[in-house]
């Protein structure tokens, strides 16, 4: 199975993690505004949004009308493995969030949903429409 890891994290500074990821590291640049930046390492997602010193109680963020968990990890998969694992995972007795679709008819345009591991880290779990456009700008 072929999967992308994708990985959200707080950050600072945009700017500064921009050139430590590009300049240093020799990453690449996906999307970015002026409060996230997606980060192409090695073929896997790293979303870094800015929200100062970090303190994990800032809990969440806004991306156009949805609010989102600020810390979370998840992986790309394939749109029937999204289907099947978000099917499976309704009919357990675990809480799923409902299915949203984010950048709607822009590029990045993608399905996601979130689930609460036992530890109370958030994981994504997303297939994007275009599988291409995981890091274009």
């Amino acid at each position: 199975m072929e999967a992308q890891f994708h990985l959200a994290l707080p950050c600072e500074r945009i700017e500064a993690t921009k050139a430590f990821y590009i300049n240093t590291i020799g990453a690449t640049q996906g999307r970015q505004t002026n409060k996230w930046i997606d980060i192409n390492l090695f073929n896997h997602q790293l979303t870094f949004t800015e929200s100062g010193s970090f303190n994990f109680k800032f809990k969440n963020y806004k991306l156009d009308d949805n609010i989102l968990p600020s810390f979370h990890f998840g992986v790309i998969v394939s749109i029937e493995i999204w289907g099947t694992l978000y099917k499976k995972l309704l009919q357990s007795n675990q809480e799923v969030t409902t299915k949203a679709t984010f950048m709607e008819n822009k590029v990045g345009e993608h399905l996601s949903f979130f689930i609460t591991d036992p530890n109370g880290y958030m994981i994504e779990f997303k297939s994007f429409k275009d599988k291409g456009e995981v890091f274009t700008s």
